[in-house]
């Protein structure tokens, strides 16, 4: 794949909007759509068997998007939430790999420069960065993810009033590794030999900084307005990462070529497009399972016009370029016009734009065309203002037809028996029976008139600030929240939903404190220098080891900082100071330990004078 060896470059994006452009079409306007709550809405959908690659039957044209699994299409938009589920898991089986769900243990910090992740799962763990570069204001700020450097023009993005995360994709997903011994935080966490390609790794990546952002109160950046962008191969992750996150409110995928936007059946038809096989063992970047379809990709039961359909009704901006065979920009065409048809079954056609009629023909150049549709894109997405309505502006030497590649309709979805009116607000939210891991919660159903089928829980750390993001659904009025940390403050909330899924205001806010994590035994605990600079080091491991003879299910370190050292970071526990004094609890994930074994997930950096080489001591544990 071209990625601009030559330049290192930010895309510069422009537009005149009074340019008469070819390709134009315009699509009806539509309110702008909010992020979900939570990364994937259908986790709970239950999906029937997928088939397995032998049985696929060769399919020239695009699958319908709106036929389930089991034969039937969808009438509801309440239906394309399980039916989005379904195309999520054949793209996961056949196309990129399994992208997990959020690990056991996510922490980390935000600053106003900087973004820390520590993850940690079935005994593995690992870390990683992003840098973060506010506009100006007082914020909280909205926030675009910059895969790799190369993408949309940052100083275009920070005019419209959104702050940049810089994300190095690498430091999860490596590239130039054998798919046998894939390297990156996601590997040392789901194995070298994994199955899931890179872009799927990256996305997982961008899921849990936004997890990061969740957790850490909502003051320097808004954990409901992420937007993503890359170019070349970073334009194939920045789709796959607003494909499969759904907190991601804008998605702008640059120049993504072979593997990103292009329809997998129109690639082996379009002159000079980089192959499907070329694509595959360039780079690790789709999964493993792809490997049988390159040169066979009528038998993929999926294509990317579905993948398009995934980010529906969120915001979608593709920026192509005509100019370059080898980028497919005809087959990516093909593909965004079908997946516009899903944009318009939901109502949305006013929230994508694919805009390949560009004059310079440079690889991820800077495109005078774009500098005004993406202010507007972000606006409309992140900041909730504007009234910007998408295009499709598709240059005439790479249109693609998509009469060519269907043979199925588009539906008008309805709400589900034109059923309009929410259900009422759920009330009498309590909780009780709180420990050091859970609470229960409890309330006062909800009315309808179609009737209430489940609610969702929402759930905000601290006594204030913070974005409430759903972590869980119930059938009933009642939901026991596992997992908790302890000696920490949450507060809950809960909204209904019905059939035609409406849902209803919010209920009142329930505030709880989990209690502290209880020792059942004896540890020790030792603080190692992992790394240290002339004013400031990082303690990792701080290995907590189980001395007694049987297990314990909490531990408490305590130890003294040097005067003039403060703690600046911490990861895989809960931390309090006193002056000079540090006391670090155990999270949910790291409290048990047998009997004779040790811990060392849990680590933390200090900032010193410089110069100043003392460490902390007097490590204690109980």
């Amino acid at each position: 794949m071209i990625i601009g060896l030559a330049r290192s470059r930010f895309v510069a994006l422009a537009v005149a909007a009074t340019l008469s452009i070819t390709g134009a079409m315009t699509v009806a306007p539509t309110e702008a759509a909010a992020a979900a709550g939570v990364e994937d809405e259908g986790a709970d959908c239950a999906v029937p068997g997928l088939p397995d690659a032998g049985s696929l039957p060769t399919v020239s044209r695009l699958p319908d998007p709106f036929t389930n699994l089991t034969g039937t299409r969808i009438a509801t938009r309440a239906d394309w939430r399980c039916r989005r589920q379904e195309i999520k898991r054949l793209a996961e089986k056949f196309v990129y790999g399994e992208k997990p769900p959020k690990p056991s243990s996510v922490t980390g910090t935000v600053s106003r420069t900087g973004i820390t992740v520590n993850v940690s799962h079935n005994g593995r763990t690992s870390s990683f960065s992003a840098g973060v570069d506010l506009p100006s204001g007082t914020g909280p700020f909205p926030a675009v993810v910059v895969l790799g450097g190369l993408g949309a023009d940052t100083a275009t993005i920070k005019a419209a009033g959104a702050a940049v995360i810089s994300y190095d994709p690498l430091a999860v997903g490596r590239e130039g590794t054998p798919r046998t011994s894939k390297q990156g935080a996601f590997y040392s966490i789901y194995g070298a030999s994994s199955g899931t390609g890179v872009l799927a790794a990256w996305a997982w990546g961008v899921s849990r900084i936004i997890d990061v952002i969740e957790q850490s109160g909502g003051s320097i950046l808004r954990a409901d307005a992420t937007g993503v962008t890359g170019c070349s191969r970073y334009g194939k992750g920045a789709f796959v990462v607003g494909a499969f996150d759904q907190r991601i409110a804008l998605t702008m995928p640059i120049e993504p070529g072979s593997g990103g936007v292009a329809a997998f059946r129109s690639i082996p038809g379009e002159s000079g497009a980089q192959p499907l096989s070329s694509a595959y063992s360039e780079q690790p970047w789709l999964g493993d399972a792809f490997g049988s379809f390159t040169g066979s990709p009528g038998r993929l039961p999926v294509d990317t016009h579905s993948v398009v359909g995934m980010i529906a009704p969120r915001g979608l901006f593709i920026m192509d370029n005509p100019h370059i065979d080898w980028l497919a920009a005809r087959s990516a065409s093909v593909g965004a016009l079908g997946g516009a048809e899903v944009y318009k079954a939901l109502g949305a056609g006013g929230n994508i734009t694919y805009w390949s009629a560009v004059q310079d023909g440079t690889h991820c150049a800077t495109r005078p065309e774009w500098r005004t549709p993406l202010q507007q894109n972000i606006q409309r997405f992140l900041l909730n203002t504007g009234s910007y309505t998408g295009s499709m502006r598709i240059a005439s030497n790479k249109s693609g037809n998509l009469a060519e590649w269907r043979d199925w309709t588009t539906p008008t979805l309805t709400d589900g028996g034109g059923d309009t009116s929410p259900p009422t607000a759920p009330t009498g939210l309590t909780a009780s029976a709180t420990t050091s891991t859970g609470t229960t919660l409890t309330w006062t159903a909800s009315a309808d008139d179609t009737g209430v089928t489940g609610y969702d829980i929402l759930r905000s750390p601290g006594t204030t600030g913070g974005t409430f993001a759903q972590v869980a659904t119930s059938t009933t009025t009642s939901y026991t929240d596992t997992g908790l940390t302890p000696s920490t403050t949450y507060r809950y909330q809960v909204r209904a939903r019905d059939a035609a899924g409406n849902p209803s205001p919010v209920s009142g806010t329930a505030q709880i404190t989990t209690q502290p994590g209880t020792s059942t035994g004896t540890c020790t605990a030792t603080g190692t220098v992992q790394t240290q600079w002339s004013t400031g080091y990082v303690i990792q491991p701080l290995t907590i080891t189980n001395t007694g003879t049987s297990a314990i299910s909490g531990w408490t370190v305590t130890f003294t900082l040097p005067a003039g050292h403060t703690l600046s970071g911490s990861w895989n526990g809960t931390v309090t100071t006193s002056g000079q004094t540090v006391t670090i609890r155990n999270v949910a994930h790291n409290g048990t330990i047998a009997a004779g074994a040790g811990n060392s997930s849990a680590g933390f950096q200090v900032t010193r004078p410089n110069g100043d080489t003392s460490v902390p001591s007097g490590y204690t544990c109980a």
